[in-house]
This record gives C-alpha cells, structure tokens and sequence, in this order.
C-alpha cells in the first residue's frame, strides 16, 4: 500500500494557510504518495478544490486523517485533532514545542511521531525546509507595509509644487529573516532605514541592503544562528545608544525573538516616553510577550502618543504565497525519504535527528524536554 499523506483545514483562529498546495500535491503524487484533503482546506489561501486534481477531498478531519500514515500541518494540532490522528502517524508542522506538555503527552499517547519544523538545524543543507525562514520573510514585507499603512508621514521624500517632503525615519531591531525583510520592504518604500543586531555579522547583511547599522558596542552572537542572551552591562550599553536611535524614528519595527523563551524587551517604558508625538512601533514579537515593555499582543495601545502594534500571525495576511513557501519546505524536508510510494525515513540524517520531537510513545529532543522539565 502507498504512503497516504493527509490534510486537514487549518481551524486555529485567523489562521488562512494551508499545508498542501497543487504545485507540491503534484510533486508528492510523482513520488507515488497518495493525497486526502479535507475538503476547502485551501479556500482561505485562494486554492480552490478544484485547483488539487488527484487528490481524494473528503469531508471532515476524521475521514481526511483515517488511516493516513503521513499528516500535514501548518499550526499545532487539537485535542480533538489528536484524537482523529491514526495511532503510530507520522506528523510534521510547526508544532510549538515549547508551549504544551499536554499535547506532548497527547501525541506520545498515541505513539505519533512529530516532526516540529522550529527545531530545524541551522545549517546550510537544510535552508529549503526552513519554515520560520520563509514565514518570518512574510511576517517581516507585513511589518513594513503595517508601518508606511500607519505613519502619519511619506516614507519617501518627494518634491512637490508645495515644497519638498523628507523622508520617514525608520529603525528596525532585529536583522534575521524577518528583519532584512522589513528592512528590504522599508527602503524599497523610499524610507531613511536605520537597523540594530546584537550579532556581530549582521551588520554587513544590514549595510548590503542600504540601511545604516546602529552600533551600540554589544555582540552576542549565540550558536546556531541565534542570539545569545546578554549580561545585565550589556542589556544597559545597548539600551542606552539604541534609546538614542529610537528618540530620532518615525517608526520603529522590533522583530528579536528567541526560539521557546520570551521575547527580550528591548525598547522600554522609558524609550517610549522619549519617541517622537505620534510615532509608531510594529512589534513583530509580540507573539512570545514583545519587545517593546507596553506591547499588548494582537493590540494596538497609545502611550505618550506613541502607537504600539502588537499583530499577530502576520504570514496568515499573505496566505496565498506564504503557503506556496511553506508547503515547498514541507515537499523539501520529505521528499528524500519518499521513495516509490513509501516513507523510509533514515534516523541518523542530522536534519532529522534534530527535528524530531516525540518518536516511540517518548518526546525526544533534548532542549523541548530541559524547557518543559521532563528531564
């Protein structure tokens, strides 16, 4: 019998994406996979039914899941969703592994194995499955439009019959993927960009695309790609010269995170109350606490007249080509291990040793188990 990939729909709140698209339902129906889809999963990405020939559409999460033995998702799954999930499946989405030892248990209960893609390595082989990547590339193109959508000024400048406009003052903090996004959809808008990274390394990757780094002294380049967290001297260095930088901007966009802590807050109370009369900041972090001290996640707070967005799941604004990313990641991470219509997946390949979360009734990975005490 062939490999039975499922899909469902996606029923978190305001969530539009979706984990299978017809460019990848091709790509899996020549590996030999066989493809179920709950029906209109896709609607909400603007891909109709229609739009997926070859793949069975059934109605409703248990006859999509049956006897699946590969599922497909974009959000972590439901008790309910748990529950329809064929005993011994394999799972593979951005599974939030940090944030529930219930579903862990639940998943372990039924012996799934779960592949989380926020655990991916950070090394180069495995770029084209990196999910955070490809959707933090997204979440950063929504923060700049969010940004030029609410100033109150021209980002770029122009010459008129009036008179000349200068140019909005925009800084952005955090130079990731989602960062060298904003800051990209910020200059390509015609704003002064300005940017701050605590790594060493970013500072070349923020000249390249025309904005000026903000140098405040500090480095914490961490491993894997990440940013260590800093000392309390450090945390008062940076926060002294990026107050400056953040007195002077029209807009301030704020994208560091860590993955499974808390966002690190990094414009204060006391920045806030320094910022221009009717200044703007787009937290980007505000999923994981913000890092702006007034940031209310998925509000929008005035202090001191300055506006503090908090938006949520910024990819679901753009589902369209943010699924077309995310369900190539998906194609990327398991089409090597799909071979004549079977699922052979090798468990010494580093790519998959370090994304596995729960295999064998077990959670696996060692940094979800230190997190969540299961040590």
């Amino acid at each position: 019998m062939s490999l039975t990939i499922a899909v469902v729909r996606e029923r978190l709140p305001g969530e539009s994406r979706v984990a299978l698209v017809p460019e990848t339902a091709k790509k899996f129906a020549a590996l030999g996979a066989t493809l179920r889809m709950e029906q209109s999963a896709g609607t909400e990405s603007h891909f109709l039914d229609s739009d997926y020939p070859g793949v069975t559409l059934v109605d409703g999460i248990t006859e999509a899941y049956g006897s699946a033995q590969l599922l497909m998702r974009v959000t972590p799954p439901s008790p309910e969703e748990i529950a329809a999930m064929p005993e011994g499946s394999v799972l593979i989405g951005l599974l939030k592994p940090f944030e529930s030892k219930e579903r862990l248990a639940a998943l372990n209960a039924k012996k799934i194995t779960a592949f989380a893609l926020e655990l991916l390595p950070r090394i180069s082989r495995a770029q084209s499955m990196d999910a955070l990547s490809s959707q933090g590339a997204c979440a950063g193109y929504q923060c700049g439009l969010i940004a030029a959508a609410r100033c109150t000024k021209f980002f770029p400048m122009l010459t008129t019959a009036a008179g000349t406009i200068r140019p909005a003052r925009v800084l952005v903090i955090g130079a990731g993927v989602a960062g060298l996004q904003a800051i990209a959809t910020c200059k390509r808008l015609g704003a002064m960009v300005e940017a701050y990274d605590v790594r060493a390394a970013a500072r070349e990757q923020i000249e390249s695309l025309g904005a000026k780094f903000v140098d405040t002294g500090v480095s914490a380049d961490g491993t894997g790609g990440y940013a260590r967290d800093l000392t309390d001297e450090e945390k008062a260095q940076q926060t002294e010269k990026l107050a400056k930088a953040v007195a002077l901007s029209d807009v301030v966009i704020t994208t560091a995170a860590i993955p499974g802590k808390k966002a690190p807050v990094i414009i204060t109370t006391d920045m806030i109350g320094r910022m221009k009369y009717g200044a703007i900041i787009v937290d980007m972090a505000a999923e994981s606490g913000g890092n702006c001290a007034l940031t209310q996640p998925g509000e929008h707070v005035i202090a001191n007249d300055v506006n503090i967005h908090g938006p949520l799941n910024l990819p679901s604004r753009m589902p369209t080509h943010a699924s077309e990313l995310y369900a190539k990641n998906l194609y990327n991470f398991l089409s090597p291990w799909i071979k004549d219509g079977q699922l052979n997946i090798d468990w010494a390949d580093e790519v998959v040793a370090g994304t596995v979360l729960c295999k064998d009734g077990m959670t696996v990975h060692s940094v979800v188990k230190q997190v969540l005490g299961e040590n």
